[in-house]
């Protein structure tokens, strides 16, 4: 049994979440971009703040999503989650975003007995690219994750013997060339600090805990700095 402290920024949501054993207690969420560097520590502080969850100094661990996703925003998740880690001397757990994103699917798919099922989740990597994996119904990893180009013939392999549900930011965009029967897109999906508790508390009884002094997020693509068209006097 642990009690955990779950962040997760890798897109433009913002979300912490305080778990005892597995059992989500509360959570906080907010649903607006770029805002995670004024606000993760607010949310954190509200969290703690609730009668029903201890002192922050009382948890077991902190559990990070350690990527892909957002540069900005991975980056200052995981220093926020290395830095009460640090101040507590308490371990940290990182957990890929892409598993994040899948665990709340679970509930929601449907079993084809006519094939089987997969999960594709997708995260918006800019124009056609996503960041994706393939999973079982078990969440095992049955394909890398990776950064995709996605066109008409994406998928085909798994699409043609399988029932594909197709969720995450960056699955919109695909509709309409991922044009299959056996796909499925569900809309309005996002990883959250709430969906890393069954797999943070599985993490903290396995003792898979990353080095706190030199643990970097998983970006997957080199970040890419952009210069504003127009010069500010």
């Amino acid at each position: 049994m642990a009690k955990i402290l779950s962040i997760e920024t890798s897109t433009g949501v913002c979300s912490v979440a305080y778990s005892d054993n597995g059992n989500v207690i509360a959570s906080k969420e907010l649903y607006q971009v770029n805002s995670h560097a004024s606000n993760l520590t607010i949310l954190i502080q509200e969290l703690f703040a609730q009668d029903s969850i201890p002192e922050l100094n009382e948890i077991d661990a902190v559990a990070v999503s350690s990527g892909p996703g957002s540069y900005t925003g991975l980056r200052i998740g995981v220093s926020t989650a290395k830095g009460i880690c640090y101040a507590l001397n308490k371990p940290l757990i990182a957990i890929d975003s892409m598993h994040i994103l899948a665990q709340p699917m679970l509930n929601r798919i449907e079993q084809h007995s006519d094939r089987p099922t997969v999960l594709c989740p997708m995260m918006d990597a800019r124009r056609m690219e996503v960041y994706t994996a393939i999973f079982d119904t078990d969440l095992n990893l049955l394909e890398p994750i990776s950064a995709k180009i996605i066109d008409e013939e994406s998928y085909r392999n798994w699409l043609s013997e399988h029932c594909v549900y197709f969720f995450g930011n960056g699955a919109h965009k695909c509709k309409t060339t991922i044009a299959h029967p056996n796909a499925i897109f569900i809309d309005d999906c996002h990883p959250l600090a709430k969906n890393l508790a069954p797999l943070a508390e599985q993490y903290y009884q396995d003792n898979k805990f990353v080095d706190v002094a030199y643990f970097e997020p998983f970006y997957l693509k080199d970040f890419v700095a952009t210069t504003p068209k127009k010069k500010v006097l």
